[in-house]
């Protein structure tokens, strides 16, 4: 459980981060302002870069909660420039690596409960949450941050999507 979660959050958040890193290089090589780019979005009914970065860190939080029978910290969603939306994603990294590995190891089959943001909520194991749920929530969002960067010129390839290698 620990491998499907923690060791696949971590990377892909710091990829991301990355990510931000070449979206503030491009701005400031275009002299562009960079906020233009964290208010883009790919279609009008869809959350901006900075949501869509504040989305890949909640689900990311949230499942590893959850998976470690623990609350998630609040999620910041507001508006932010590319420093602070690192250092919420670097925020997001320390939590979950700061959660009980044991206690995420043990999920698999227990029950945990999602709360929606409307009071809704929905009965999960640790295995189906993070399967069926959190991982393509999280990959969502990080895959449209990558897309919004594309469209809009980011000089970006799928390695910097992927970050480096790592050993299996």
């Amino acid at each position: 459980m620990v491998e499907a979660s923690v060791d696949v959050f971590v990377p892909y958040l710091t990829n991301l981060s990355g990510l931000l890193d070449r979206a503030a290089a491009y701005a400031d090589a275009q002299h562009i302002d960079a906020a233009a780019l964290l208010a883009m979005r790919l279609a009008p009914d869809m959350f901006n870069l900075t949501r869509q970065v504040c989305e890949a860190n909640r689900h990311a939080t949230i499942a590893c909660a959850l998976l470690a029978g623990q609350a998630a910290p609040a999620t910041e969603e507001t508006d932010a420039d590319i420093p602070e939306l690192k250092a919420r994603i670097g925020r997001a990294v320390a939590f979950v690596r700061s959660l009980p590995v044991g206690a995420i190891q043990a999920s698999a089959d227990r029950e945990v409960v999602f709360a929606f943001r409307s009071g809704a909520t929905r009965a999960f194991t640790g295995r189906s949450l993070l399967l069926t749920f959190s991982l393509p929530q999280f990959f969502f969002h990080v895959t449209t941050a990558y897309d919004i960067l594309r469209h809009a010129g980011v000089p970006l390839a799928k390695p910097d999507f992927l970050g480096p290698p790592r050993s299996a």
